[in-house]
Parts: structure tokens; sequence; C-alpha cells
């Protein structure tokens, strides 16, 4: 069954992405610099592989929360929120930033992506501990 609470929570962090980068993505692509086409879209449109590539990932992230939590005995909604928004603020953002600042892209991107990451590692634990 724990299987099924990793693809769940994969899915929820996969679909709010797709909800900040909706809000978000004229933003985000003028801080990474994404060439766009007339509509304002990325020039060449999303390769599908990229999307299965970061549900790939997204599921990754779920299975170490999981695994995680179980170690840790994180079993409520709230310790679930608490313990996802730090692995989302205080793992994954700062490493975001490192990466983009070493590569000179701009800090606002780093913030764009890295509330994304605080966000969803905070609802994935939410998802994480409803099972």
């Amino acid at each position: 069954m724990e299987i099924v609470n990793v693809i769940v929570t994969a899915v929820a962090g996969f679909a709010l992405g797709a909800v900040w980068y909706n809000v978000f993505g004229t933003a985000w692509m003028e801080a990474a610099e994404i060439e766009r086409d007339a509509d304002g879209k990325p020039k060449g449109g999303m390769d599908p592989k990229v999307m299965a590539l970061t549900f790939v990932m997204q599921l990754l992230v779920a299975g170490m929360m999981r695994h995680i939590f179980a170690l840790g005995g994180i079993d409520t909604l709230g310790e679930g929120i608490v313990s996802g928004f730090g692995i989302g603020l205080f793992f994954i953002s700062p490493w975001t930033v490192i990466n983009n600042a070493n590569a000179g892209r701009p800090f606002r991107l780093s913030m764009i992506d890295g509330g994304y990451a605080t966000l969803a590692c905070s609802v994935m634990g939410l998802v994480l501990t409803l099972f």
C-alpha cells in the first residue's frame, strides 16, 4: 500500500507544479531566459520526455520523504506539512540557489523554483500523512 501512497504523493507534487508554473510561467521563462514564440510559449514546445522525467523525479522525492517520515515517526498532518516544508525550504531550495548561482542565473529564478519546491514538499508531506 505504501507504493500507492508514494504515487499519489508524486501526483500531488506534479499537479501543484502545473498550477505553480502556470501562475509564474512568464516570470519563470524570463528569469530562465527561455526563448518564446509569438504566442509567448516556449519555442519548440514542451518535450514529453521532460514531463516524464519530472514525474519520475517527483516519485523519487516522494519515496524518500516517505522513508524519512517512517524513520522519524512523522505521522500527523501537522508534522507532515512542517517536515515537508523544512525539506523544501532547507534542503531543496538551497541546492537550487547553489546550482543557479553557479550557472549565473538570476536570483529570481531560484525564488520561483525554490518557492515551488517548498510548497510542493509541504503538500507532499501532507499527502504522505493522510494514509
